[in-house]
């Protein structure tokens, strides 16, 4: 089994990993000949099953294991991935690849800089090295992987290259293991919307959140109103073919909404629904078009502060359509675009019931 790759986007690996944490400790990496595939699914909240381009993310990329098409299937923290990626935020390269120490399997982040004086090692890494060939200090590192020389206030020195590699403690699943896990079976969607920016979403839903839990405290002093903490946290969103877009919260204290007018409703593509044209002309979002009044509405409800960890993915940038299965659930698709390529993340959000 082999992998190494060189990091080409070293920014949005970084902004990758970071929004994924935000819903989960770890995240199951499947790599193949074709595509990289992150999916996070805790044991509660949103899940995300993001498909990648190689070129995204990696330049040169070298692949080996006896599974079909090639394909290995890590588990990896999230965190330790993410802090070791930004370490390498300024670096001058970057690479990846599997490794084994003491019969541990690692994913082993070399990088290399010029310029240390604006670089700190990430603390908290399993295992961090110097390559003792170009390191002026001993290999043998303390325990809290702090590289600071006495009179070097926590830098290394900026007069040589210096190549520093860090070690993060992966999962290595076998092709049973993630055999049944598959993406959330759902109906048809009522309405596709493209969003507005989303950290304007963001910022206006933790504002909502936080304003309905506010509102609940005196309930909940009452005993009758013991859940009120739970449900005045979820956020009411709802779409219509139209091009509007509502998002707001609903309490016995407290009612408020915001709207945006004059989105976009992307049309279906023939070649992507089954049945080409006739599957779209007999699709639900086309049923929802001919629909005017409180019937115009796919619903969907969210817990709050869920919600707000997904719209995190903004920082990736990046166009982002919402699809609408009422009362089931809301699929955010968010693409990614370079020079070459289009990757796109799927974010599966759970509707509560009314």
């Amino acid at each position: 089994m082999r992998f190494k790759a060189s990091i080409r986007n070293i920014s949005t690996f970084t902004r990758l990993t970071a929004s994924l944490s935000l819903l989960g400790k770890d995240v199951w990496l499947q790599l193949n000949n074709e595509q990289l595939r992150f999916t996070v699914v805790p044991e509660q909240g949103s899940q995300v099953w993001a498909v990648l381009a190689i070129e995204t993310i990696f330049e040169t990329y070298t692949i080996q294991s006896a599974a079909e098409n090639n394909t290995i299937n890590l588990r990896i923290p999230l965190l330790a991935l993410n802090r070791a990626l930004r370490s390498a935020l300024n670096a001058t390269s970057a690479s990846i690849r599997l490794t084994k120490k003491e019969n541990v399997p690692l994913l082993s982040l070399t990088i290399i800089t010029n310029n240390l004086t604006s670089i700190r090692p990430a603390n908290s890494i399993t295992t961090t090295n110097l390559n003792p060939e170009n390191a002026p200090f001993p290999e043998d590192l303390s325990a809290n992987d702090s590289f600071a020389e006495p009179n070097a206030a926590g830098f290394f020195p900026h007069d040589r290259e210096t190549t520093i590699t860090q070690d993060i403690p992966v999962v290595v699943l076998a092709p049973a293991t993630v055999a049944s896990i598959h993406e959330p079976v759902c109906p048809q969607p009522d309405v596709h919307i493209m969003l507005p920016p989303l950290l304007q979403l963001k910022a206006i839903s933790e504002r909502f959140t936080k304003l309905a839990l506010s509102t609940s405290t005196s309930a909940t002093r009452d005993r009758r109103a013991a859940d009120a903490p739970a449900s005045s946290s979820r956020l009411i969103l709802s779409a219509n073919a139209h091009g509007v877009l509502r998002i707001g919260v609903e309490t016995p204290a407290l009612k408020i909404e915001s709207k945006w007018e004059g989105l976009t409703n992307p049309e279906l593509d023939p070649e992507q629904v089954e049945g080409g044209e006739e599957g779209i002309r007999v699709h639900a979002s086309t049923r929802m078009k001919e629909r005017h009044g409180d019937e115009a509405w796919s619903v969907v409800r969210v817990e709050g502060r869920d919600w707000g960890r997904v719209l995190g993915v903004g920082r990736l940038g990046g166009r982002v359509i919402a699809c609408f299965c009422h009362e089931h659930a809301l699929i955010l698709y968010v693409y990614l675009s370079n020079e070459d390529t289009e990757s796109v993340l799927t974010y599966y959000i759970a509707s509560y019931s009314a």
